[in-house]
């Protein structure tokens, strides 16, 4: 329980990243008589802990949470309430739907009662000297009332709410990836008997998440995507986001999202000029074939899912860059033989750089060697090879290292000192995400070696599209 205490004593004295129901529903507050804070020895214990009957809660019972509380307070002057409120800010009582401003024990109109935070304040001499001077120079006594505040359900973050239920020494989440509506959480084996509770308290605690859902299996190398439980709200999976200043619309349950790469897509983004051409071979809904069309570059983008395919074309249209971007629905290396190997040689003479982006981290590697003598002969322009952006996961102790390697190894030429290699993200302990960047060495693009066969693990649909958008 001195665990438990320690935990929630931490958790308050911290603001919630996490938005929080702003309204009250159930605060009642009883002033005790004036006296010294710090004369209460009990005080510290009566700090927010959650009653003993909500551990192990499966459905939620809102009303169990109700507790009261003894805060400090400080009686204050109506007419100085604004101005020492400024002064004040840090010590002021921060819980969501909670005042920091009640009306005064004697109910007299002419002060009020600023509620304090127990863990900054415990006595008088607990206010830094700013603070201090502000109280006299409008004449309001250091001296602390004490006040019981009632905390209801609505005054709780999630985390509290769901340290109290779940089983002590078991790691406690909130966390999610929001994406749009809908909350996307990943839990863990201990917590599935509360998962229902916990999409609850989610949804409650986070305004506009109308759907929580849970992750149930490891995301298909096939068409990236994952199955998933709905734990609370509506079953409605299309989302609609906004990254970057673009506008995405996508079923979630049916094709790859993850808003922790906004950052990623807009740094490869930003390498695209006006005038430069991306083949985007593993495109998914746009995220980096769509910005770099409204750079103005002209884009080719392929998915081998055909619901990533479908909303592809949806969101160039939304964005109104349909006539930028040619869209296909091709196995990768296809892509790569076919389409891509189709428009090169005319692009050499051009002025705008060649891009070719690989965002299928898992596999992106496997597929470099398609461009193993991808062309016959050399053409008389040959400074303007392709610049590739493969990306990739590692669980080697030096990643970067091993990127470099495995990239080397499957387009049988040394890529050392002739790339980048950028940090991502880390996607789990000892798994990181990266991605290579070179220049695509002429020694390989125009080699005699035999055309690959296909061996990657991303099979060829039994039906193949190729639809492309008619031209800007």
């Amino acid at each position: 329980m001195l665990r438990l205490l320690k935990i929630v004593f931490s958790s308050v004295q911290k603001r919630s990243n996490t938005n929080v129901s702003a309204v009250l529903r159930s605060v009642s507050l009883a002033a005790s008589p004036s006296a010294n804070f710090v004369s209460h020895p009990q005080m510290e214990a009566k700090l927010y802990h959650a009653p003993p009957q909500v551990r192990g809660m499966t459905s939620l019972d809102k009303d169990a949470f109700a507790q009261t509380i003894t805060v400090p307070a400080l009686r204050v002057p109506t007419r100085f309430i604004n101005k020492l409120m400024k002064s004040l800010k840090k010590s002021t009582i921060q819980r969501p739907g909670v005042p920091r401003v009640v009306q005064d024990q004697e109910e007299s109109p002419d002060f009020r009662l600023v509620l304090l935070d127990p863990h900054r304040v415990s006595s008088s001499g607990s206010f830094s000297e700013a603070e201090a001077e502000a109280l006299r120079s409008f004449d309001v006594s250091q001296e602390l009332q004490h006040y019981e505040l009632r905390l209801t359900y609505d005054n709780l973050k999630s985390e509290e709410v769901l340290e109290a239920v779940l089983p002590l020494e078991q790691d406690v989440t909130s966390s999610f990836s929001r994406v749009g509506h809908i909350a996307h959480m990943n839990l863990r084996d201990h917590q599935l008997p509360y998962r229902n509770l916990i999409g609850k308290v989610i949804m409650d605690k986070n305004p506009g998440v109308t759907c929580v859902v849970n992750k149930t299996n490891n995301i298909d190398s096939t068409y990236r995507n994952f199955k998933m439980e709905v734990l609370a709200g509506e079953e409605n999976m299309v989302a609609k986001v906004k990254e970057n200043g673009v506008t995405y619309e996508f079923d979630f349950s049916r094709v790859y999202w993850n808003p922790r790469l906004s950052t990623e897509h807009q740094r490869v983004v930003d390498l695209v000029k006006r005038g430069d051409i991306v083949f985007d071979v593993f495109a998914g809904v746009g995220p980096f074939a769509i910005p770099a069309a409204r750079a103005g570059a002209a884009v080719f983008a392929n998915d081998l899912n055909p619901e990533s395919y479908r909303w592809l074309q949806h969101n160039s249209k939304l964005n109104k860059v349909e006539g930028k971007v040619k869209s296909f629905n091709l196995d990768g290396r296809a892509f790569v033989r076919g389409p891509l190997k189709r428009e090169l040689p005319a692009l050499f003479a051009g002025k705008g750089r060649v891009h070719v982006v690989m965002n299928l981290p898992a596999l992106a590697l496997e597929f470099l060697d398609a461009f193993r003598g991808l062309l016959q002969e050399e053409a008389p322009y040959d400074n303007n090879l392709p610049t590739v952006h493969c990306y990739g996961f590692s669980k080697d102790d030096n990643p970067e290292r091993d990127m470099v390697e495995r990239a080397s190894l499957v387009l049988g030429f040394p890529l050392e000192g002739r790339c980048n290699v950028h940090s991502v993200r880390n996607v789990a302990p000892n798994k990181d995400m990266l991605c290579i960047s070179f220049t695509l060495p002429q020694e390989v693009l125009f080699s005699q070696h035999e055309e690959q066969t296909e061996h990657s693990e991303e099979p060829t649909p039994k039906r193949q599209k190729c639809e492309t958008a008619d031209s800007s």
